[in-house]
């Protein structure tokens, strides 16, 4: 791996948990196209590295930071995580079975959903807001 690879893999680590502690998100939207636009990679590989990061605690911090704020329910996570496990195994089984331009579509398809959901609920707040 080249110093270039490397340090644009720490920059998009960077960047990924900077917006996860920011707003949340951070693999499937940040870290899955980066790996596919700028590193090259197949749809298939960017998505299994990105579960691979999430095996590792890398949202310790983040995740201390609005425990101390009482932000965070842990029975809540554990739940979602419980499903998350079983979830991801069955996703990735089906998802290694469909061409990745139907993988390409689907992830693309659902951040257009979730975005325009997510403007027109909130976007009459800000843009009525006075600076």
């Amino acid at each position: 791996m080249t110093t270039y690879q490397i340090a644009s893999l720490i920059v998009l680590g960077l960047a990924a948990g900077a917006l996860s502690g920011f707003v949340g998100v951070g693999g499937g939207i940040i870290i899955v196209p980066a790996l596919v636009y700028i590193l090259e990679m197949n749809q298939m590989q960017a998505q299994g590295v990105s579960l691979a990061v999430l095996l590792m605690p890398v949202g310790f911090l983040g995740v201390w930071n609005y425990y101390q704020a009482g932000n965070v329910q842990f029975s809540i996570a554990l739940m979602i995580a419980l499903g998350f496990v079983f979830g991801s195994y069955f996703g990735s089984k089906i998802a290694l079975q469909l061409p990745e331009y139907k993988i390409k579509f689907i992830f693309a398809l659902v951040i257009i959903i979730v975005a325009i959901d997510m403007l027109w609920k909130s976007g009459h707040k800000w843009w009525n807001e006075s600076l």
